[in-house]
């Protein structure tokens, strides 16, 4: 296993991060006690889960298999949950003091911890003060609930909000934000990803495999078996799967993750976990597993580097087309320094490829 730095901390994580969202429903407990143990055994340590997977009962499952364990292997865990989302109550949902607090608590006794490592605020709530939020984090952080805040699902302009009004009040900024990021999602590469990584934030991708399109489980055309996601009566695996199956380029783009893996030896779901990995910004993409095949597969993504004509292939098969201004080829002009105000090149000053940012030309 490889490691890294939970965003701007000394704390280390592993390269890869293994989601738990279908523990207690897609798989049983004994199968996720089996995953479990597997991704500790390869040297993975960061567990995330969620207040609402399954209704509570994904993190049950996490709580009793630590409660299960030795605390020389559950010590090398970092846990990671989420708050925001809840019951049928109005006041169930939100970032306000009041949810938070319920919902943390209520986290702590399912997970059977005293203690988590990183707490994510789920979403963004446009009815709550972020002062109100960021107070509440702080005074979890000092009272020994959480170590680290997070955020998750946030836009560019509310990662910018959080962080700016972390530091004018004085409290920890969070470390992390958890994206939707992916080769057939990279949108967020146009305002998201340079906020995070202007203020050091370190990304850990949702859905690193697109539900598995990136794993070449499906064929253009083709009926998804009943046994995928996509092949579900679940709606909302219904409605992302037709979202990735309508775009044209996405299958260009699955079909060159599945020829490179065949040139490489590797899996498509190792290629595109590798590609994903070694993005700027991110810490670890976070991946699913429902059986121990899977998840060993996916682990094998750890120690593949994809070369640069491999990369490069897949940067520009996978590269998102904007509708127009303030993006596409109009809006560039008026954000990239080297361009001068009526959209020509400035004499002397365009860097060859946009090398001046590390995600390129955005």
């Amino acid at each position: 296993m490889k490691y890294r730095t939970l965003g701007n901390s000394g704390t280390a994580v592993s390269k890869l991060a293994l989601g738990t969202m279908y523990f207690g429903s897609e798989n049983t407990e004994e199968e996720a006690f089996a995953i479990l143990d597997g991704f500790l055994e390869a040297g993975g340590n960061l567990i995330d889960t969620a207040n609402v997977y399954v209704g509570g009962v994904a993190e049950e499952t996490v709580g009793r298999w630590l409660a299960s364990r030795p605390s020389e292997v559950t010590d090398r865990v970092v846990l990671a949950t989420k708050g925001r989302f809840g019951g049928p109550d109005v006041n169930d949902h939100g970032l306000s003091r009041r949810q938070l607090h319920r919902a943390l608590d209520a986290s702590l006794r399912r997970l059977g911890v005293e203690t988590i490592d990183l707490y994510q605020m789920h979403a963004s709530d446009p009815h709550t003060p972020i002062e109100e939020t960021l107070s509440f984090l702080d005074d979890a952080r000092r009272a020994g609930k959480i170590h680290y805040a997070g955020l998750s699902n946030f836009t560019g302009w509310q990662l910018q909000l959080t962080v700016s009004t972390a530091k004018a009040m004085g409290v920890p900024v969070p470390l992390t934000l958890q994206q939707q990021y992916s080769l057939l999602s990279r949108e967020s590469e146009w305002e998201v990803v340079p906020a995070a990584l202007h203020n050091k934030i370190g990304l850990l991708p949702w859905s690193p495999l697109a539900g598995g399109f990136l794993a070449g489980k499906y064929q253009r055309g083709g009926t998804p078996a009943s046994d995928t996601r996509a092949g579900s009566e679940k709606g909302l695996y219904q409605w992302v799967s037709a979202e990735y199956a309508a775009s044209e380029r996405n299958w260009a783009t699955i079909d060159e993750v599945v020829r490179i893996a065949e040139e490489t030896g590797a899996t498509p779901a190792q290629v595109a976990l590798s590609w994903l990995a070694d993005r700027p910004g991110v810490t670890a993409p976070i991946f699913g597993a429902r059986t121990l095949k899977q998840l060993h597969d996916n682990l094998g993504a750890v120690d593949l580097t994809l070369d640069e004509d491999a990369t490069a292939a897949l940067d520009k098969v996978s590269t998102p087309v904007p509708g127009g201004y303030p993006y596409g080829a109009f809006g560039t002009t008026q954000r990239d320094r080297w361009f001068s105000a009526d959209g020509t090149q400035a004499p002397n000053l365009l860097l060859d490829g946009g090398s001046d940012h590390p995600l390129g030309r955005l």
